[in-house]
C-alpha cells in the first residue's frame, strides 16, 4: 500500500487552497460562454482528457508514484466514472438547459452532503456552528441564483404560484445540476480510499483520463459538429477550462481533500458562484441584484463559521466554564494553606472590639 505524500505544508497554503474555486467559478463563465460553438459531452471530454495527461507528467515530473495493483487502479476506474464522467457528463448538459447562476446554486449544494458523508464515514466532528456555517451558506447561494421572482414570491402565495412553473424546476436542468452536485459531493468522499492505495495527485491525473474517456465515447455516438464551429476565443476559453479548471483545480482539490477535513474544504465551494458573478460582471456585463449582493455576505459568513467552528467552539466552551467556575482569589480565600494557621477577618474584628470599643476596626 503507498502512502500519499500530503502531510509537507506547501507555501502559500491559503491561496492554493483558495485557487480551485477561482478557477472552477471563472471556468463556469467560459465554458457558458463556449457552449454556442461546441457540444456538451465534447466540451466535458476535452476538459478532462489533456487536463489528466497535463496532470500525471507533473506528477512523473516531481517523482510521484505510479498506481500499482488491482485495488489502486479499482478505486481509481470507481473515483474516475463517479467524480469525472457523471460530474462533467451532468454539469454540461445542466449548463445547457439552465443560467449559470442557478445551476451554480445546484452544483454548490454539495457540500451540505459532504458534511453528512463524512459524518457518517469518517466521523468527523460538525457540530453546531459548523451546521450553522452549512445553512447559511446554502441560504447565500440561493440569495445569489435564485431568481428574485421566486424570493419574493415566498411572501406571497398569489406570487409564488404565478412565478413558479411545477415542471420548471427538471426542465431547465436543475436536477441535472443537483445530480452533478450529488457526483461531486461523491467524488470528493471517495478520494480517501484513492488515497489508500495510490498518490493523490497521480490518482487524480489517471481518475479524469478514465472517466473522460466515456464522455468522448458518448460525444461520438450522439453528437456532430463537435469542433469545426470554434474560433480562436473559443479555444482560449478551452484552454483555460482544461488547464486552470481542471488540471491545476482537480490537482489542489484533491491533495488537500487527501488529508484534510473534507467539510470544511469543501465548504470552500460556496466561493465558486462568488468568483463566477463576479467575473460574469466583469466578461459578459452581469449585475448583481440587491439579494445577490446580500448571498455574497452570506456566503463569506458561511465559510468562515464552517472553518472556524472548532475554534468557536473552544472558545464558547472555555466562556461557559468561567462564567460556571468561582473566580480563584474568592475560592482560595477560605482554603488555608498547607501548614499555617489563618485567622480570619470576622475574629480579628471582635478582638480589636474588646480592646478598642471606642475605635472602628480598621477595613
Amino acid at each position: 500500500m503507498q502512502q500519499p505524500q500530503t502531510q509537507a505544508k506547501l507555501p502559500f497554503q491559503p491561496l492554493l487552497l483558495i485557487a480551485p474555486f477561482f478557477f472552477w467559478g471563472t471556468a463556469m463563465v467560459a465554458m457558458k460562454g463556449l457552449l454556442p460553438q461546441t457540444t456538451p459531452f465534447f466540451m466535458a471530454g476535452v476538459r478532462l482528457v489533456p487536463a489528466g495527461i497535463l496532470v500525471i507528467l507533473a506528477g512523473i515530473l516531481s517523482g510521484r508514484p505510479q498506481p500499482k495493483g488491482w485495488k489502486a487502479w479499482l478505486w481509481i476506474s470507481i473515483f474516475g466514472l463517479v467524480d469525472a464522467s457523471l460530474f462533467q457528463g451532468f454539469l454540461a448538459q445542466g449548463l445547457v438547459r439552465t443560467g449559470a447562476g442557478l445551476g451554480s446554486v445546484m452544483i454548490d449544494s454539495q457540500p451540505l452532503a459532504v458534511a453528512i458523508l463524512s459524518l457518517w464515514l469518517f466521523q468527523e466532528t460538525i457540530g453546531f456552528w459548523g451546521w450553522l456555517g452549512l445553512a447559511i451558506g446554502i441560504m447565500g447561494i440561493s440569495l445569489i441564483g435564485l431568481p428574485d421572482d421566486w424570493i419574493f414570491g415566498l411572501f406571497n402565495a398569489e406570487l409564488l404560484t404565478n412565478s413558479i412553473d411545477s415542471s420548471q424546476l427538471f426542465n431547465s436542468g436543475q436536477l441535472l445540476m443537483l445530480l452533478a452536485a450529488l457526483s461531486m459531493a461523491t467524488g470528493t468522499v471517495l478520494v480517501r480510499w484513492v488515497c489508500r492505495y495510490a498518490d493523490p495527485v497521480v490518482g487524480t491525473g489517471w481518475h479524469m483520463i478514465i472517466g473522460g474517456l466515456p464522455l468522448f465515447g458518448l460525444s461520438a455516438i450522439s453528437e456532430t459538429q463537435q469542433w469545426q464551429n470554434i474560433d480562436l476565443s473559443g479555444w482560449v476559453a478551452m484552454g483555460y477550462s482544461t488547464i486552470f479548471g481542471s488540471a491545476i483545480s482537480y490537482g489542489l482539490f484533491f491533495y488537500f481533500a487527501s488529508s484534510g477535513s473534507l467539510t470544511s474544504l469543501s465548504s470552500l465551494t460556496f466561493l465558486t458562484p462568488v468568483f463566477a458573478l463576479l467575473f460574469g460582471n466583469l466578461f459578459l456585463q452581469e449585475v448583481l441584484s440587491p439579494l445577490q449582493s446580500m448571498g455574497v455576505g452570506l456566503t463569506l459568513v458561511s465559510i468562515y463559521l464552517v472553518n472556524q467552528r472548532d475554534t468557536l467552539a473552544e472558545k464558547l466552551k472555555i466562556k461557559r466554564s468561567q462564567d460556571l467556575t468561582p473566580s480563584q482569589p474568592e475560592a482560595n480565600l477560605l482554603q488555608p494553606a498547607e501548614g499555617n494557621s489563618v485567622e480570619l477577618p470576622v475574629e480579628i474584628q471582635k478582638l480589636e472590639t474588646i480592646k478598642s470599643p471606642s475605635i472602628h476596626p480598621k477595613m
